[in-house]
């Protein structure tokens, strides 16, 4: 009877709707609008700009996988009942990186820690397998990446292994953060890991090589290729950057918002003019 007249009062059951996003940053409108400037000119130029950030960690092992896969009648896959680690399997994260004029993307694996170093070793495997051959006389390389987690715009550990990269593939590398609370606009998010979601529904991801091989596989209509490799290197949280350690990085902070967009060069030489 509750039930009869909630609905006459023009009551329904309704599930929660993701809306609020909290405070906007003053600047939030005013920094996209430096970003796509800045990605423009990189790719006007002949630049390489990607967009990176890590997905969803996933539990490896025959567990449930939301979606529907085609099967015969009556014979659902059989998975776990419970979502408990599996010792010696332990879970997967893929950190991806989406080649924005090239409607390409790479993306590593990784069975350890999401640290700074995990995100940097990505993004340097992704340059040496497809960006360093796609743009053979690139100087610089443009990021887009979130203000938080690895690839946090505060995070230390970030610029001192960028700065690692860019010495060893002689390359100046531009960072622009999206301002907080806007991950959801970072391009990777509805370029890359949405079409993996659906690509691998259904589907339990029972080992490390099964994850590698579906996200491999993903493709769309307008003919995104992703290549992927799994990464079992060790990155142990907890490192520590000192401020010795910072004042050497040769970071070079835009006039507009220096702590979401900033430049790391080379240290050493270009072309035989002195870096420092």
């Amino acid at each position: 009877m509750v039930a009869e007249l909630l609905h006459e009062l023009g009551y329904s059951l309704q599930a929660n709707r993701k809306t609020k996003e909290g405070d906007a940053h003053p600047d939030r409108n005013a920094q996209f609008e430096y970003l796509n400037q800045k990605v423009k000119w990189y790719m006007r130029t002949g630049q390489p700009v990607i967009s990176v950030d890590t997905k969803k960690k996933e539990l490896i092992g025959d567990f449930k996988n939301g979606g529907r896969e085609w099967r015969p009648q009556g014979d659902p896959e059989k998975v776990r009942v419970h979502d408990f680690v599996i010792r010696g399997q332990g879970r997967a994260t893929p950190y991806g990186i989406c080649d924005l004029a090239q409607n390409a993307a790479w993306v590593s694996v990784g069975v350890d820690h999401d640290t700074s170093a995990f995100a940097v070793e990505s993004i340097r495997r992704g340059w040496y397998s497809m960006g360093k051959s796609t743009y053979p006389q690139a100087t610089r390389l443009s990021i887009t990446a979130d203000s938080g987690g690895s690839n946090g715009s505060r995070v230390r550990l970030w610029k001192l292994e960028l700065q690692k990269l860019a010495n060893e593939a002689r390359l100046r590398i531009a960072v622009s953060h999206f301002p907080p609370g806007t991950s959801k606009w970072n391009k990777i998010e509805h370029r890359l890991f949405s079409f993996i979601s659906q690509n691998w529904r259904g589907q339990p991801l029972t080992s490390l090589e099964v994850i590698v091989s579906l996200i491999a596989a993903t493709t769309t209509r307008k003919g995104l290729k992703v290549q992927s490799e799994p990464d079992r290197g060790l990155y142990p949280a907890g490192i520590k950057v000192r401020d010795t350690d910072m004042a050497q990085i040769n970071l070079r902070r835009d006039k507009f918002h220096g702590d979401w967009n900033y430049e790391i060069v080379p240290q050493g030489s270009i072309n035989g003019t002195v870096i420092s």
